[in-house]
């Protein structure tokens, strides 16, 4: 195993998916999020403001007990809430009669007259995560205003690409932190669903959609796969592995002497990337 435990965070996951994937690794993953989770495991996770964590001035979890943070973070992946930030939320802002006016001439939806006042508030929260005082940080969207109001993203992913046969179209700005390459990709990506205008949508969404309330809706669209989770915790446990100089020599002699210097965008070479990396997480699983 490595020489030292990571301390990771996970900001704005109550589901504690990319949280459990680091905790299999053996890494000092906990997930926030103002609800309880729903992964089962609330020693691991804090119910209250992520502020409050960053700063280390309440690390109470939810069962009651108070997490021990050696050290720094060493990495922070945030999934503020895109209700307000996606492009797919953008017919709620205005009236619907006033479609043909200029953008400044419309009045607010009818139906959602703070609209516009909620965006900036989660433009104000992304920020906040993106700016964090941590060495390396992921933040993980839709497709949204971000790409605008701050900057293009870094890379965009699918679920495909890690195993799973979903089509999820996310965005990752990150900050230290290498892109993802694929791992496990499958060329199954998901059934969808048609509708009459011609336009389509995955049938995982259009089934969430179905849910009872909003809140139930949200919670289900904004779930992460876990090959995605998968991915984050194995590529990016190594790349800070490598870069704290954490790996035994054994540990090394695995990812091979050329590894930081393989060509990530080359098909053919992230096949022996991933060859390598999922040999090292193979023997860090066996020792664990």
């Amino acid at each position: 195993m490595m020489k030292r435990i990571l301390n990771i965070l996970i900001a704005c996951e109550e589901s504690q998916a990319v949280c459990k994937a680091f905790r299999k690794l053996g890494h000092n993953a906990y997930s926030c999020d103002l609800l309880d989770c729903s992964g089962d495991h609330p020693e691991w996770h804090f119910n209250h403001d992520i502020t409050e964590v960053l700063n280390k001035t309440n690390l109470v979890l939810q069962n009651g007990e108070e997490a021990v943070i050696k050290g720094n973070w060493d990495l922070m992946i945030g999934h503020p809430p895109c209700t307000y930030l996606a492009v797919s939320g953008a017919q709620w802002y205005y009236h619907p009669e006033d479609k043909d006016l200029p953008v400044e001439k419309r009045r607010p939806h009818p139906k959602y007259p703070n609209r516009a006042r909620d965006r900036e508030d989660a433009v104000k929260f992304f920020m906040s995560l993106a700016k964090a005082k941590i060495k390396r940080i992921a933040i993980e969207n839709p497709v949204g205003i971000m790409s605008n109001r701050w900057r293009k993203p870094d890379q965009k992913i699918q679920p495909y690409q890690f195993g799973d046969p979903y089509s999820k179209g996310t965005c990752l700005w990150l900050k230290n932190l290498w892109t993802l390459h694929p791992s496990k990709e499958t060329n199954d990506h998901g059934e969808k669903v048609f509708f009459k205008s011609g336009k389509s949508q995955p049938k995982w969404y259009s089934e969430a959609l179905k849910a009872k309330t909003p809140e139930e809706r949200r919670t289900l669209r904004s779930k992460t796969f876990p090959g995605i989770a998968r991915a984050m915790a194995e590529q990016w446990s190594i790349q800070i592995a490598l870069e704290e100089d954490l790996l035994t020599d054994a540990e090394l002699k695995i990812l091979g002497a050329d590894y930081r210097t393989l060509n990530r965008l080359d098909d053919a070479q992230v096949q022996i990337i991933e060859k390598r990396e999922q040999q090292l997480i193979s023997s860090w699983l066996k020792e664990g």
